[in-house]
Parts: structure tokens; C-alpha cells; sequence
């Protein structure tokens, strides 16, 4: 075990492991900062993609962004690995966390870990997590959206990171290898802000802000479909995928805005950078009334007004509209 190891709580599992392994690592970056360098805020809405027989709507970009992404931009190297053989991808986890004391990134399936609350758990083959240690037969788990530390068996943990389906971990490890010692992060910011702007302000109808009115047309064509279950299930569809998968479009967002503020320390436009995080900020906070009223309408059908629901995520859409326009000059 890693005498001293310190657990944080995050907004993020992707984002919170990379920013807790590289800090531990020797390299300090927070997690706005490893979530914002790696332009990893996005929303796509692809209806012919089908996820539990319902449309993909994400909020970010693919699982996995993160972690690859982050050697491009700051030029660590970073070891990746998947495995065939379960029993190799066991003892190659015992000898790093117990014979050479390293702090490793996991891929794993929520719906497996036996420490998360039963409402909690589903069928999400991306949630990351960091292991410190093993004590017997049970792993030292530092998982970020948890206060403290948690254990968790090696078969179960097994179970976890061999889960089948969409986004298979196949057992995925990871951890730096190399850190650079010169980093000139205001070429870096400048250029992930305005790949950021770009994806958010694509010409592509199911992607970034165009993406987000995509949506909102069909939420809105829900009022004259008289199919009450699909109704229930496309909305609590929506607002998982929106807050339960990782962070959710409003988490994503507040981060997004964090990560802004956090720029204004090197030499770029400050005044731009605030207006953008405000924006940004506003996006989210709308973005987290459109979950409520989605919620509130899956209980109560009867009261469903989707036209309602559609000009909120039409409003939030506006929000990051003007941010990206603004960003895309930075």
C-alpha cells in the first residue's frame, strides 16, 4: 500500500483519476484543468445510436478522452493496457499496487462494484477509479465521486473491469510513466479552447449546440405521442444520461466554467475567458432545470408540457452558443 496516499473527491471520475494520478506523480493539475486541456466538453444527440433501445445523448466526449488525450496535450507518457487473460491482468494489478507501490487507474463496469448504492448501479462500462493498495484479498479503491476510501474483493473488482457490452474495459489500466519538465501552458489552453469551440459550434445537425436543438425538437414532439411509457422512459432516459452517466451536462459545465477561470492565470484574454465562464455557468444551471422539469414530468405525465422542456434545453443551447463564439477567437 502507498504510505500517505491522499483519497479526493471529485465532480468526475475520468477527469478526477487523471488529475489525482499525475498530481501524485509529480505534475499538479486540478481536475478542471485536466477535464478543460483535453477539450473533453462536448453533446452529441444521435438517434440511429441506440443505448437500453434509447437515442445516445452525451455530454462530453468518449470515455477514455481523457486519459489519451492528456499525453498529446502536456507530453507525459502514460501506460495503457487491456487484457485477454483475466488471471494475467490480476497479478500484473497485485505486483504494481503490492510490490512496487504504484497508484494505477482502473476502467470498470458501476453496476459491478458492490460498494456503490444499488440506485447507483447500472449497465456503464466507463467509470474510472484509482487502486492504492491491496490488504488480503481485497483492493484499496480510491474512487472519486465517493468522501473516502472504500475495499473491494478481487473477484468482485474482476467482475468490474471484465464487464461485457458498450465500452468493455477489458480490464484497462493505466498510469504516467514520464512527466515533462517544461510545459508551456498558454500554447496548450489557447489550442484546446478553440478545438472545444469548434466541436461546440459544429456545422454537423446531431453534434455541439445544433445537437442540443436536435434534442429539444424531439422532447417536444413527445406531447403528441400517446405511448405513456416510452414518454417516461425517453425522459428518464434523458436525464440519465444527462446526470447519472459520469457528471451530467450541468456538472460538465460548472467544470467547464472552472476550468475557464483556471485559464485566466496565464496570458490570455481575461475579460473574454469571464464572459465565457459566466455563460458557461448559466448553460449549466439551465441545463440542471431542464433535468428537474424532465423528472417532474416523467412522475406526473399528465402534467407534461414539452414545448416547456424543449425551449429550456433550446435556452441552454443559446448560453453555450455565445460562449464558444466568443472562445473561438481566444
Amino acid at each position: 500500500m502507498i504510505d500517505g496516499f491522499k483519497h479526493s473527491q471529485f465532480a468526475h471520475c475520468e477527469s478526477g483519476v487523471v488529475s489525482t494520478l499525475l498530481t501524485h506523480y509529480g505534475l499538479k493539475i486540478s481536475e478542471p484543468m485536466a477535464f478543460g486541456i483535453t477539450s473533453t466538453l462536448s453533446f452529441v444527440f444521435l438517434p440511429i445510436v441506440k443505448l437500453n433501445n434509447m437515442p445516445l445523448i452525451a455530454y462530453r466526449d468518449l470515455p477514455k478522452n481523457i486519459v489519451k488525450n492528456i499525453e498529446k496535450v502536456l507530453g507525459v507518457k502514460v501506460f495503457k493496457k487491456q487484457y485477454k487473460d483475466i488471471l494475467e491482468a490480476n497479478l500484473e494489478l497485485t505486483r504494481l499496487v503490492e510490490d512496487e507501490k504504484k497508484l494505477v487507474g482502473l476502467q470498470t463496469s458501476v453496476f459491478y462494484l458492490p460498494y456503490m448504492p444499488e440506485n447507483m448501479r447500472f449497465h456503464f462500462n466507463a467509470h474510472n477509479l484509482l487502486v492504492y493498495g491491496k490488504s488480503g484479498k481485497n483492493y484499496k479503491v480510491s474512487d472519486p465521486v465517493f468522501e473516502d476510501v472504500v475495499e473491494c474483493s478481487e473477484k468482485d473488482l474482476t467482475t468490474a473491469r471484465f464487464a461485457k457490452g458498450v465500452f468493455s474495459p477489458k480490464g484497462f489500466i493505466y498510469y504516467p510513466t514520464y512527466i515533462p519538465t517544461n510545459i508551456d501552458y498558454t500554447f496548450i489552453l489557447k489550442k484546446a479552447i478553440r478545438k472545444n469551440a469548434k466541436s461546440m459550434l459544429t456545422p454537423f445537425p446531431f453534434a455541439g449546440v445544433k445537437g442540443m436543438r436536435r434534442l429539444a425538437k424531439s422532447i417536444e414532439k413527445l406531447q403528441n405521442n400517446k405511448d405513456v411509457r416510452y414518454v417516461k422512459n425517453y425522459l428518464t432516459h434523458v436525464v440519465r444520461m444527462q446526470e447519472e452517466i459520469g457528471t451530467g451536462g450541468g456538472g460538465f459545465r460548472f467544470l467547464y466554467a472552472a476550468f475557464l477561470q483556471e485559464a485566466k492565470a496565464y496570458e490570455l484574454d481575461k475579460d473574454k475567458l469571464q464572459k465565457a465562464s459566466e455563460l458557461i455557468t448559466e448553460a449549466g444551471d439551465t441545463l440542471r432545470l431542464f433535468a428537474l422539469k424532465c423528472v417532474e414530468s416523467a412522475k406526473k405525465i399528465e402534467k407534461l408540457n414539452a414545448k416547456e422542456i424543449s425551449e429550456i434545453l433550446v435556452k441552454a443551447s443559446i448560453f453555450e452558443e455565445e460562449a464558444f463564439k466568443i472562445l473561438k477567437n481566444i
